[in-house]
């Protein structure tokens, strides 16, 4: 058995029941009764008169019985090892005193500090080398000819 709901109350309407309204741009309303359908084209909200569904939906009317209260999952912490770190080393370094993370952390700091250090005379060294070459006669390069790139063809016509 079909059955349809009534556009303004949200009601069922059985069959050989309710009245059928098309507007002009065709789209059907379908109202139990006179009642719901005058409401409709008195343009009323029906949410905001009490024995609509819409209404009692929205005031949550009569829905207490019929649902409980859904249980919340409590999240579950669990904690993964990052990429370069495994899980005991992660523990271990969250374990560790503030006195001693500073001290690893400091040394860490110099440690890098030195090689930087390090890196940048190893650069100025090899830029004095190349500087010390060319100054005794050797051809001034650009970068491209330096990584062996070809070099340009000189005209030899006017």
């Amino acid at each position: 058995m079909r059955t349809y709901d009534d556009t303004f109350s949200g009601e069922k309407i059985y069959p050989g029941k309710g009245k059928l309204y098309v507007r002009g741009d065709s789209k059907i309303f379908r109202f139990q009764n006179g009642k719901t359908e005058s409401l409709f084209l008195q343009r009323k909200n029906p949410r905001r008169i009490a024995w609509t569904v819409l209404f009692r939906r929205q005031h949550k009317k009569g829905i207490s019985e019929e649902v409980a209260k859904k249980r919340s999952r409590r999240t579950v912490k669990s904690q993964r090892a990052i990429v370069g770190a495994s899980l005991d080393v992660i523990k271990e370094r969250r374990s560790m005193r503030p006195e001693a993370r500073s001290a690893a952390r400091a040394e860490a700091i110099k440690a890098g500090k030195e090689k930087r250090a390090a890196a940048n005379s190893a650069k100025k060294a090899e830029k004095a080398k190349t500087a010390a070459s060319q100054a005794k006669g050797g051809k001034v390069l650009s970068k491209q000819g330096a990584k062996g790139a070809q070099q340009k063809v000189g005209r030899n016509t006017k």
